[in-house]
């Protein structure tokens, strides 16, 4: 009874900060998750690719609720994501099928140093210049493709490079994060495929109800729980400031990474 109640309790974590920070989850998920497979008695060696799996499936769900929550604010900028998802398909793709070849402790440790980095740069509250913009059509679908790589080895919905990345081209914060909750959909989609299709060779090793390595049981808990809280966190989102949420946003990561690291001691 107590890991379902921690499945609902991790569905409305991942779900609200979907909303409020325009990521998918997946820097909450993931290392949560590997903690509760590893409580369930799962197989150490295929925790973290079940926990990767299993984030990206649930943000198929997730990145749903949230976008449509940004949309009907209107933060949404569609062009970019139209023109960033070629990009974010092929790298999402050839990301997952990477990770399932990885050895699961330097696959965490490559979390740990993502997620810190990205912390500390947007903890920094390091300014573009006035006049950049964003890339032409090939220049985005260029940064799509290693925002895909990077989300899929890591599980997530792509924000927490998405949003630094539109935001250093001057995009407004607000709209940075609706339009990481969009650009956050094709990421899981594409990757849960590929999670998917790597993890059916390992079925005979796998726990059952798991589908590769999506762990059935908790992608429909967690999911089920989070699309009930992403638009909390996206009206959340748009009542505040924008130095808090990126302070929100940076703290929220460093935690995570810090538990990571500690868990890989």
């Amino acid at each position: 009874m107590s890991l379902w109640l921690a499945y609902i309790a991790l569905g409305a974590a991942a779900g609200f900060f979907a909303g409020l920070m325009g990521v998918g989850g997946g820097t909450v998920l993931v290392p949560v998750l590997a903690m509760i497979f590893a409580a369930q008695g799962f197989p150490p060696q295929q925790v973290l690719h079940l926990a990767l799996g299993t984030s990206l499936a649930v943000i198929v769900f997730t990145s749903l609720s949230s976008l449509r929550a940004h949309h009907r604010h209107g933060a949404v900028l569609w062009p970019v994501v139209w023109a960033i998802a070629p990009g974010i398909l092929a790298g999402t793709l050839l990301g997952s099928l990477a990770a399932s070849r990885l050895p699961t402790r330097p696959l965490a440790l490559f979390f740990v140093l993502f997620v810190t980095l990205v912390a500390l740069q947007m903890m920094a509250d390091v300014r573009p210049k006035p006049g950049r913009e964003l890339p032409g059509k090939l220049g985005v679908a260029a940064v799509g493709g290693g925002i895909g790589f990077i989300s899929a080895l890591v599980a997530i919905g792509g924000g927490a490079m998405s949003v630094p990345f539109l935001t250093w081209c001057n995009v407004k914060m607000h709209q940075a994060i609706g339009t990481a909750s969009a650009i956050g959909f094709p990421i899981a989609v594409s990757g849960t495929v590929g999670y998917v299709l790597t993890g059916l060779a390992q079925s005979a090793v796998l726990p059952e109800g798991s589908l590769g390595y999506v762990y059935l049981p908790a992608l429909f808990w967690v999911s089920a729980i989070s699309m009930l809280f992403a638009p909390l966190g996206a009206r959340t989102a748009h009542r505040l400031p924008v130095r808090t949420l990126k302070r929100l946003f940076a703290g929220i990561l460093i935690l995570l990474a810090v538990k990571m690291a500690v868990s890989l001691m």
